[in-house]
């Protein structure tokens, strides 16, 4: 019986630290993967899936690092079950292997879903409330204010063309024209 680890975190630049901590000294190996876990495609996860053979143990430090949704848990972890494996969740003291852990690891994945749609419906309200007081939202604007002005004004004079200004400064064509054309839409 192997106890095989499995820690994920979102972004190349997020720590895992403390759930490799929480692990380390719990599991015979552990597998770290760096990726979303919207994923539809997560390697590491899978490669543990496979690896995992019948008396071993999966282990989590929180039940959202494995799963993305309530379905997918319960789906998962029986399919671990039909094999022989149990699974195991180490901040919530969740063991599948007893009835009792079985019954909290089910309540426990229906919250963690719930909490997840909330927190996407909060994102959500959030970014529409600051659309609204006029925060622009996503990646910064390649060309400043002043730049589009200046742009426009050359273009609207006839003194230069979309691409010379363009190629001025340091965009495409297209990236020139929506910042006009955004500038269009304040005037």
């Amino acid at each position: 019986m192997k106890k095989i680890g499995y820690l994920r975190v979102s972004l190349e630049n997020q720590k895992e630290d403390r759930q490799e901590d929480g692990l380390r000294d719990l599991c015979d190996e552990i597998y770290v993967e760096k990726i979303s876990g919207a994923s539809k495609k997560r390697p590491v996860f899978q490669q543990v899936i496979n690896r995992l053979s019948p008396g071993d143990v999966m282990v989590v430090w929180d039940l959202d690092r494995a799963f993305r949704s309530t379905i997918d848990a319960l789906l998962e972890v029986e399919k671990l079950r039909q094999r022989g494996i149990e699974f195991q969740v180490v901040n919530l003291n969740v063991d599948t292997s007893t009835p009792s852990g079985e019954l909290i690891y089910t309540v426990m994945a229906a919250f963690a879903q719930f909490e997840r749609k909330n927190l996407i419906k909060r994102t959500k309200e959030g970014m529409a409330s600051a659309r609204k007081r006029g925060v622009h939202i996503g990646r910064p604007y390649k060309l400043t204010l002043e730049e589009v002005i200046l742009a426009d004004s050359k273009f609207q004079s006839g003194e230069s063309t979309v691409a010379e200004l363009a190629a001025q400064f340091e965009c495409s064509k297209d990236t020139l024209a929506q910042a006009i054309k955004r500038l269009c839409y304040q005037k």
